[in-house]
């Protein structure tokens, strides 16, 4: 089986990689960002070629014969909208694997609308990708219950794993030669830059609850969490059960 593999620098996405080239899926090219990290070092293990995803479009236009007789193209936390041809490369098709539940959560700040919106279950999801952000055909949402108080990076902790144990059910269906039903996903919610930005932001005349909230929600350095600005500049808020729980993780 031959494949294209397109993912960020995360810790799941070094493992998704990992278990395609266990399971003998040749990877033809690897679209991930050049730095440093376990990933780029996996690639180079395996002597994957990596390139940009502008550099793939390019190859599929000058018909590269190292792109006949596609499989499959995966998208595992690929933070980029994939278009056609890229999308039509592949027999089975390219399947997108998204870190919330959808078609609730589609595209950024998944983690942190949840515990804005005092969700009590959460889930990852398993979708094919067409020309726009996470509205493809869903194949699977598998779901799970979180601690109404979790942190956002408790939570994307937890997500990542549960997207991992995703991709090999899925990747597993697709080795048996089992057809992947998917069906549409109906109307959902879409997060931008913009909204997630302006979620961000503190009110002094919040109530105390809604920013502790708020510093749930946020705290993810290095990017700004909670905050106030003051003179066009940001400064995160922090309070003493975040500073504890900082405290904990650090002992």
């Amino acid at each position: 089986m031959k494949a294209i593999f397109m993912g960020k620098n995360k810790d799941s996405s070094y493992k998704a990689l990992r278990y395609l080239l266990k399971n003998d899926i040749e990877i033809l090219y690897a679209i991930i960002k050049k730095e440093e990290s376990k990933l780029m070092d996996l690639c180079q293990e395996n002597e994957i070629k990596v390139i940009s995803d502008s550099k793939l479009y390019d190859l599929i236009k000058n018909n590269d014969p190292n792109l006949d007789n596609i499989d499959l193209v995966i998208s595992f936390l690929f933070w980029k909208l994939i278009k056609k041809p890229i999308i039509d490369l592949s027999k089975i098709g390219c399947i997108n694997f998204h870190p919330a539940p959808l078609p609730d959560y589609r595209g950024v700040g998944g983690y942190n609308f949840a515990i804005l919106e005092n969700s009590r279950k959460w889930g990852v999801s398993a979708h094919f990708v067409d020309e726009h952000f996470d509205t493809g055909e869903v194949i699977k949402v598998k779901k799970f219950e979180i601690d109404p108080n979790i942190y956002v990076k408790e939570l994307e902790s937890i997500s990542q794993t549960k997207l991992y144990e995703l991709f090999t059910e899925i990747i597993d269906k697709i080795l048996n030669k089992e057809k992947l039903k998917s069906k549409s996903q109906g109307k959902g919610k879409y997060i931008n830059i913009e909204e997630l930005e302006e979620a961000k932001k503190i009110d002094f005349n919040m109530k105390k609850e809604e920013i502790d909230k708020k510093i749930r929600a946020f705290w993810f350095p290095p990017y700004h969490g909670a905050n106030i600005e003051i003179d066009g500049k940001k400064y995160s808020l922090v309070n003493k059960e975040l500073l504890n729980k900082i405290s904990d993780s650090d002992n």
